[in-house]
């Protein structure tokens, strides 16, 4: 059993013993903290709470909406939403913050507590350990009983959320209703399964093949959008003979497509292919993390903008898009961030994106694949023992490679002309994680295995 407490939120495996697993005592505390948090930072007692369909959901939803009333908070239930739909309602709904019930692409055991702050963004790193030493304290207060909050439910917000993606100047109904794009879906049985197929019946798209979109929690696959975990989906488009594949993690925040001939377009390129189509129509600069591909670069720096990268975490990606007023940013593993609607992942406005690029574009997803550059991620790990001391190893593999350009903004980054790697620690096992990307899958590979060779030799001499 498994319970992280991080700055971001707090997730685990259901069950087990307290402080080992997300039990029931475990997610009142975090709760009991969090909205004493918000509260006393906001000044409002209201709160929006929506969750995803996994198994684990109504339970830890009761549970939640339970502790906040207990603290004589309001809450908004959103029932069945997403996270980028939760991250709309808060601001509307002017709550003091949020709590999306999601444990993201994580197996169905997981849950977890995403905490928003009043802006309806994910709370920063100083906030978050301020919640988790609420937490350790046990430093807070239930309200009497003629003071408990009370509880709304509100089912209004899919609307809300589609209509505001609609009112978006980029997102063109008539292209993409003209384009009569037949399309294969895979929620992998999550909420995806209800706001997908709203969104795309709002956007002119009358051919949809719905592949696991029943949001009974039961995900018939890993699901993380990955290629491996498509090969349904690509089967799929090939029989149905459709335009392309959708694919979204439970919580909606990530976004993959799967071309017309199988192939998938690549996670990483998700966020390449709607940049591209935003930069077309509005200059400015972009941002991902360092993790990311560098095609983001090329199709920013060819469209005239600049290219900023991020430390990895969608609060670092966000707080560097504000400080570089970024038009749009996000991070390679299909997260669409797009500042025009809010500061948060949202895969639901990236397949409006998406599709109007693609509308406008007139061929196919797979040739418009093929208009940007090719690169390959690599990505490796290497298991240290717990006592080992990371950011020292990181030091001298730092100083080895000085003569080339580098950032140590999240570990260490360095780069070869326009292949890079990136080793960065992990934040909860003793692992360095190492991503390379080149031109060709063999030299992505071939860059790794060069830095984990390197790696080991220094462990040898120390």
């Amino acid at each position: 059993m498994t319970l992280i407490k991080s700055i971001s939120g707090i997730r685990g495996t259901i069950g087990g013993a307290v402080g080992d697993g997300l039990t029931p005592l475990d997610i009142v505390k975090f709760t009991s903290a969090y909205g004493s948090w918000a509260v006393k930072r906001s000044g409002i007692k209201k709160i929006v709470v929506g969750r995803d369909a996994r198994i684990s959901g109504s339970m830890v939803n009761n549970l939640v909406v339970g502790t906040l009333q207990g603290l004589g908070i309001d809450v908004i239930d959103l029932g069945l939403s997403t996270t980028p739909t939760v991250e709309v309602a808060v601001p509307l709904e002017q709550a003091g913050g949020g709590i999306i019930l999601t444990a993201s692409h994580n197996p169905k055991q997981w849950n977890a507590l995403k905490l928003l702050n009043a802006d309806g963004e994910f709370i920063s790193d100083s906030d978050g350990k301020e919640v988790l030493d609420i937490a350790e304290r046990s430093d807070f207060i239930y309200a009497d009983v003629n003071d408990l909050g009370t509880v709304t439910q509100d089912d209004s917000y899919l609307q809300k959320h589609i209509d505001q993606i609609l009112a978006l100047p980029l997102v063109d109904v008539d292209a993409i209703a003209k384009a009569d794009f037949k399309v294969v879906i895979d929620c992998v049985n999550s909420t995806g399964g209800i706001f997908v197929p709203a969104l795309l019946k709002a956007l002119g798209v009358n051919t949809v093949h719905e592949l696991y979109c029943e949001p009974d929690g039961k995900f018939p696959h890993n699901p993380e959008p990955l290629p491996e975990n498509l090969v349904d989906l690509s089967k799929e488009v090939l029989s149905k003979r459709a335009d392309l594949g959708i694919a979204v993690d439970p919580d909606v925040d990530r976004l993959c497509f799967v071309c017309e001939d199988g192939n998938v377009f690549g996670e990483e390129y998700t966020l390449v292919a709607v940049a591209d189509y935003v930069l077309k129509n509005m200059p400015g600069d972009t941002v991902s993390n360092l993790s990311s591909t560098r095609a983001l670069r090329d199709v920013t720096e060819k469209a005239g903008g600049e290219y900023h990268a991020a430390a990895v975490g969608e609060v670092n990606v966000v707080n560097q898009m504000k400080a570089v007023n970024a038009i749009i940013g996000g991070e390679g593993n299909g997260g669409v961030i797009y500042p025009e609607l809010h500061y948060g992942r949202d895969a639901l406005a990236g397949i409006a994106l998406f599709l109007t690029h693609l509308a406008k574009f007139g061929k196919s997803i797979s040739l418009l694949k093929s208009t940007y550059p090719n690169y390959h991620i690599s990505k490796n790990k290497i298991t240290l023992t717990p006592e080992m001391d990371i950011d020292a190893l990181l030091l001298k593999v730092e100083e080895k490679y000085k003569s080339q350009p580098y950032t140590t903004i999240d570990g260490l980054k360095i780069e070869f002309d326009k292949e890079w790697v990136h080793l960065r620690r992990s934040n909860t096992e003793p692992i360095i994680r190492i991503y390379s990307e080149a031109d060709s899958e063999a030299v992505a590979n071939n860059l790794a295995n060069k830095i984990i060779n390197d790696i080991k030799e220094i462990l040898k001499l120390s």
